[in-house]
């Protein structure tokens, strides 16, 4: 054995035993941080499933797709990882035979083929990222880019190293080659190595000895880069960008949902330490109990793992409605710095109380500081809203309540964060233990609590909207004692009841219904908000008292199908309710309506000649959809609404850039509605001028929220001259029923409703 190799045993294996060691006490560091965390028992239900999630989303790369030369090029880097770990073996074998290969496989054409075919994809691959990241780097796009706040030095290293060890693999390849060539092995032909026996090639004329070194010289490096890199990434466990390539698949297989939908709709229940907590068992909580997150170790183990494996690729960053209107709400820099706190706490929280004066001043400031407060950040600095060892808090409160709870972040997530859960979380603990929220709130909160909608209207004007119509409208337990009688119990939502706006689509509907033959009856002053706005505003208690009167008032009744115009209330009710036991077949109006257009029970023959302001919107060639967050994103439903426009003869459907999963929100969802927007500009602003830019002459929605949100948006900027006095914006159905009236009693007008098509599950 030569000097040569004798240096590079000694080294390398050295340098493993260290790697390994501090990479299995880096995997016990994990294990107990995520300990600290609250139990979840939620997460292993149907373990067939979301194995086969896993491999679904691995394999398939679903969650990457948004970005399809992305998701290319990180798989073929992603794949190599596994595959390329046999050619580290073969490394430490050379170290002691350079011909050394693995038994059975390691001349086996295929292994050979697909180890060179992997290798090259996998260099391109790493090219590509490293040109991409480069692309959009910060210096060249501020803010604008999706890397902003991402800790650059850990992603070089990451991707020098992919790109050090697929270079040492590839010229061990090539060296091996030349050196079979050298001792006249059968195997060393272009068969055995056909992508790279060219660089074999340039070794001709080295002497056989001469080979021999250099690849006992590049295993070596190969091994090294290797185990520097674990050396690494085992001291740094906030490394997310190389610890995801880990803890992806376990964060994937603990998802929310086994059948791998996407961890929006329903918001998680109120939990203590594991158990759903409801308004009527409060009197037996623990009086330290806390109610909501309030402190790191209140996040369950499933939310410091979401921490840990964040890659910080900032897709949940770019977005963002709130990063997007220069506010300081990233998703990105948010999980990031609850993963430097919970690990910068977590030796306070393990040690015992003896023990804590002789920790380290970091750590004794992490398990002082508040998670949420004034961190007194500066608006044009947003990183200084994050502050994870300061005296002051974790991060900003206007952090916090930036957030509309839309659910690009988790949509757009590739590992599966759920963002929103924990934002409602925290301010679920500012309201309820710290009643800390913005005062505007408080508005909302009594009026919920006192006249059970958000503007603390009287229930007898709940009915308003059907005043003149000229059919009958039935009220449940007045005149239709059980709701068997009639096909839906319509669902009005208080927007749909008191908002001027939302009211013309609410007399839409029922017209629409009534000419379809569609029988329905509502509930009046029965109804009641459905707690929405209270519940993503942090006011659990709130939501949980409306809704359980609500479940009460439609079980009573016998509700079984229920029709909403309101994405919010689609959402609660379909998704939410059932937490408290309420049960419902929900559909939203643009798909019960579309499926009456193609049931030909309601058919749009032509564009109306004029406009009846009351009801009907205005004539239009053009049309732009907005996509409302909860029913979009939170339930996929995109194709409805999109289906009747198309139904409309002479409607041209414009579609803006941001659409359906990538669509971007109004501004009001998550109780911003009813909050002043007073950083940066305005979210609703900003998607009104997107769908100007269409050039459309109308901007169509399925949500009373969006429809006060960018009519405001639509005055302001016409208001300003920006735009054209007769763009408007209307619901679906306000159009459908402008294009029905103009063609007179349907044809195929039936006392009987179709089945909706069922809205995809969120």
């Amino acid at each position: 054995m030569s000097a040569l190799q004798i240096a590079a045993l000694v080294i390398c294996l050295a340098v493993t035993v260290v790697a390994v060691a501090l990479f299995a006490k880096a995997i016990g560091r994990f294990t107990a941080v995520f300990r600290l965390g609250q139990p979840d028992p939620t997460r292993t239900d149907d373990k067939g499933a979301r194995t086969a999630t896993l491999f679904r989303e691995f394999l398939g790369h679903t969650r990457m797709s948004r970005l399809p030369v992305v998701a290319a090029a990180h798989w073929f880097v992603m794949v190599s990882f596994g595959l390329l770990f046999f050619t580290l073996v073969t490394a430490y074998g050379q170290l002691f035979d350079q011909t050394f290969a693995l038994p059975l496989i390691g001349h086996l054409a295929p292994f050979e083929w697909l180890t060179e075919v992997i290798g090259w994809l996998s260099f391109a691959g790493i090219l590509a990222l490293i040109a991409i990241r480069q692309k959009n780097h910060p210096r060249t796009q501020a803010r604008k880019s999706r890397f902003f706040g991402s800790t650059f030095w850990q992603a070089y290293f990451v991707e020098l190293v992919i790109l050090g060890v697929v270079i040492c693999v590839l010229t061990l390849r090539g060296l091996e080659y030349a050196l079979g060539q050298a001792d006249g092995e059968a195997t060393a032909t272009t068969l055995h190595y056909p992508l790279t026996f060219f660089i074999g090639n340039a070794f001709t004329g080295m002497t056989v000895g001469g080979l021999e070194a250099a690849i006992v010289t590049v295993a070596a490096v190969k091994i090294l880069i290797s185990m520097v890199w674990m050396i690494t990434i085992s001291l740094q466990p906030t490394m997310g960008v190389a610890w995801h390539r880990f803890l992806a698949f376990f964060n994937i297989w603990f998802k929310r949902h086994a059948d791998g939908r996407t961890s929006l709709g329903a918001l998680q229940p109120l939990k203590v330490k594991g158990e759903t907590v409801d308004f009527e068992n409060i009197e037996e909580l623990d009086e330290d109990a806390a109610l909501g997150v309030g402190k790191v170790e209140d996040f369950t183990w499933k939310g410091l793992l979401d921490f840990t494996t964040c890659t910080e690729c900032g897709r949940c960053q770019s977005q963002c409605p709130a990063w997007n209107t220069e506010k300081p709400l990233s998703p990105k820099m948010l999980v990031m710095t609850m993963r430097e706190h919970a690990y910068a706490k977590a030796p306070w929280l393990q040690a015992a109380e003896g023990d804590r004066e002789g920790l380290a001043e970091e750590t004794k400031a992490a398990a002082e500081v508040a998670l949420v407060g004034d961190t007194g950040y500066d608006i044009t600095s947003p990183l200084t809203a994050y502050n994870p060892h300061g005296p002051d808090a974790v991060i900003d409160q206007d952090v916090l309540w930036s957030c509309t709870t839309c659910g690009a972040c988790v949509e757009q997530c590739p590992v599966d964060i759920e963002h929103v859960d924990s934002i409602v979380d925290m301010r679920r603990y500012q309201v309820l233990i710290e009643s800390a929220f913005p005062s505007e709130l408080g508005g909302l909160f009594k009026n919920l609590e006192n006249k059970q909608n958000p503007w603390g209207m009287s229930a007898r004007a709940r009915l308003d909207w059907a005043k003149d119509l000229p059919f009958e409208v039935k009220i449940a337990g007045q005149d239709v004692e059980d709701l068997a009688e009639v096909d839906y119990l319509f669902w009005v939502g208080c927007a749909g009841a008191y908002e001027d706006r939302a009211k013309k689509t609410t007399r839409a509907v029922a017209e629409l219904l009534h000419t379809a033959g569609v029988s329905f009856a509502v509930l009046g002053d029965g109804e009641t908000c459905t707690g929405d706005p209270a519940r993503r505003a942090g006011n659990e208690f709130l939501f949980q008292m409306l809704a359980q009167a609500n479940v009460e008032v439609l079980n009573e009744v016998g509700a079984k199908k229920i029709v909403v115009t309101c994405a919010h209330c689609f959402n609660t009710i379909k998704n939410e309710y059932p937490q408290v036991g309420g049960q419902y077949e929900v559909v939203h109006h643009t798909q019960l309506l579309n499926r009456l257009v193609r049931e030909k029970k309601l058919v749009p023959v032509s564009r109306p000649a004029e406009a009846d302001t009351a009801n009907v919107a205005s004539t239009a060639e053009s049309v732009t959809y907005h996509d409302p967050c909860y029913l979009g994103r939170h339930n996929g439903v995109y194709s409805p609404p999109r289906e009747l426009i198309g139904a409309l003869p002479g409607v041209e459907l414009r579609e803006m850039p941001r659409n359906q999963e990538k669509s971007f929100c109004c501004g009001a969802g998550g109780a911003r509605m009813w909050m002043e927007e007073k950083l940066g500009t305005r979210i609703n602003t900003n998607r009104t001028t997107e769908a100007l830019d269409t050039g459309a002459d109308r901007i169509a929605v399925g949500c009373p929220f969006c429809r006060v949100m960018l009519s405001d948006g639509l005055t302001s900027k016409q208001s300003e001259g920006e735009a054209r006095e007769e763009v408007e914006v209307v619901d679906v159905a306000q159009m459908l029923l402008a294009a029905v009236r103009r063609g007179g009693e349907p044809e195929a007008a039936t006392a009987t409703a179709p089945e909706p098509e069922p809205a995809p599950t969120a």
